[in-house]
């Protein structure tokens, strides 16, 4: 095996990691979400279009351009993945995930634009944060089916603000990424159990 094909192969083993992770949680229904793995500064690992994340295994994951053309398998939230490796050289692993209390305060909220995190003890798990005393704003963008249009609004969107690990799509799911698979499973994991508390807090009112 080529050195080029041993960073592909470490790089789908992310993947399908990620995936497994997600689906073994219950986030990715009906053949949902999507995962990603940097190789190296123009190529990615990424989720072919279509199939049970939950089963993946490495024939499921592509090889694919940052920059280039559209690979043949690609789904169509390819670009979403793709533009933010492009965007930020630090990003190495991104997920897609379609959790519901992400799905549901993405839709509540979305007429602000925006869905604000504030003192849960959590928070401590994304990078960077040290204390529950700060707060988290969540951007949030409408769903388009021109994903390279929606990823173009998404890179504006982030391009000058705060830089939280992720971002929602209004009735859709959640974003997030990290500087390795590791840290982009944490992120998932906060992510999930901060917006379920946040919407059972909601509920609650």
């Amino acid at each position: 095996m080529s050195a080029a094909e041993t960073r592909f192969a470490e790089a789908a083993q992310g993947v399908v990691a990620m995936a497994r992770f997600a689906g073994a949680r219950g986030w990715v229904p009906a053949t949902s979400g999507n995962f990603s793995v940097r190789i190296d500064g123009v190529r990615a690992a990424l989720t072919a279009t279509g199939g049970d994340k939950a089963q993946l295994d490495a024939s499921g994951v592509i090889e694919v351009e940052i920059e280039g053309a559209a690979h043949p398998r690609a789904s169509a939230e390819a670009p979403l993945h793709l533009m933010r490796y492009a965007a930020r050289p630090e990003i190495n692993a991104i997920a897609h995930v379609h959790g519901v209390a992400a799905t549901v305060l993405s839709r509540r909220h979305a007429g602000a634009g925006v869905l604000r995190l504030e003192g849960w003890e959590l928070l401590k798990a994304f990078a960077g944060v040290t204390t529950h005393e700060t707060t988290l704003d969540i951007p949030i963008v409408g769903n388009d089916q021109d994903t390279v249009r929606l990823a173009a609004l998404v890179e504006t969107r982030l391009k000058d603000g705060p830089q939280p690990p992720g971002y929602l799509i209004a009735g859709h799911g959640l974003y997030v990424w990290g500087a390795n698979v590791k840290e982009t499973i944490r992120h998932m994991e906060a992510f999930d159990f901060l917006l379920t508390a946040q919407m059972h807090e909601e509920g609650a009112r």
